[in-house]
């Protein structure tokens, strides 16, 4: 027999096979967090947003308190150490950061929180909500978590290639590249196939390196894109076929 509080994680937790009360819950919260990072689209504060931001707090607040009274079920221990150790989780810390970053009344109060529109920018951290409501983002995370390896592989790989290109294009042309770390920028952008245009090389060795740095930085940019695409692929799959709790 289900308990109050299993009910409650049952609708706060997102799983493969939902309830219709749960998927309302968390779609609905992916709401609150769009809505709470609306001020930011604007440069001046208007009384809506008072109102709306008096409304996510609320609501970020009662999400937060739901996630602690079931901490133990999350967890699968027993006894009071889940509920001590919760809010100093990172998502319990997310979540209470999001929370203070949207009581305006704050940014009036101290001013440490209105330096650079600082609380105002935290509101960001709030997108990490969207991992405890959204089931595609766990399997985000669950596929970075498991490519990780192959993941670090490549960026070692691309880190070799920003400093090889630069080395190399330091030394071909160093009247365009006044610094080393002109190069690495130049480099950086060729990797991602950005091309600012702002630095590039003019003779026609450097041009040579950039044509070949270029086609190689483009095979070495679709490695992460296949890996976390495989990788996505099969944590699905696994999703699908895990027995439904």
């Amino acid at each position: 027999m289900c308990t109050i509080r299993q009910k409650i994680y049952q609708v706060i937790e997102v799983k493969e096979t939902t309830s219709i009360t749960s998927k309302v819950y968390n779609r609905f919260m992916l709401l609150v967090v769009l809505l709470g990072l609306l001020p930011l689209a604007f440069k001046e504060d208007y009384a809506f947003f008072a109102i709306t931001d008096t409304v996510v707090v609320l609501l970020f607040g009662v999400d937060y308190i739901l996630h602690w009274l079931t901490a133990d079920i999350r967890t699968g221990k027993k006894g009071v150490v889940p509920f001590l150790v919760h809010p100093f989780t990172l998502v319990a810390i997310v979540d209470m950061l999001s929370i203070l970053a949207t009581l305006s009344f704050l940014q009036n109060t101290f001013r440490l929180f209105r330096l650079s529109r600082g609380v105002r920018l935290l509101r960001v951290l709030s997108l990490f909500k969207m991992v405890q409501h959204s089931r595609n983002m766990r399997l985000v995370l669950c596929t970075i978590r498991d490519t990780r390896d192959s993941l670090i592989t490549v960026g070692y790989l691309a880190l070799g290639y920003i400093l090889l290109c630069a080395l190399i294009i330091f030394n071909v042309e160093p009247h365009t590249f006044g610094n080393f770390y002109d190069a690495i920028y130049w480099a950086t952008i060729s990797l991602t196939t950005v091309g600012y245009g702002d630095v590039y090389p003019v003779s026609l060795v450097g041009r040579c390196v950039a044509m070949v740095s270029s086609m190689l930085g483009v095979a070495l940019v679709a490695l992460p894109a296949g890996i976390v695409t495989a990788g996505y692929m099969n944590a699905l799959q696994r999703s699908k076929e895990e027995p439904p709790e």
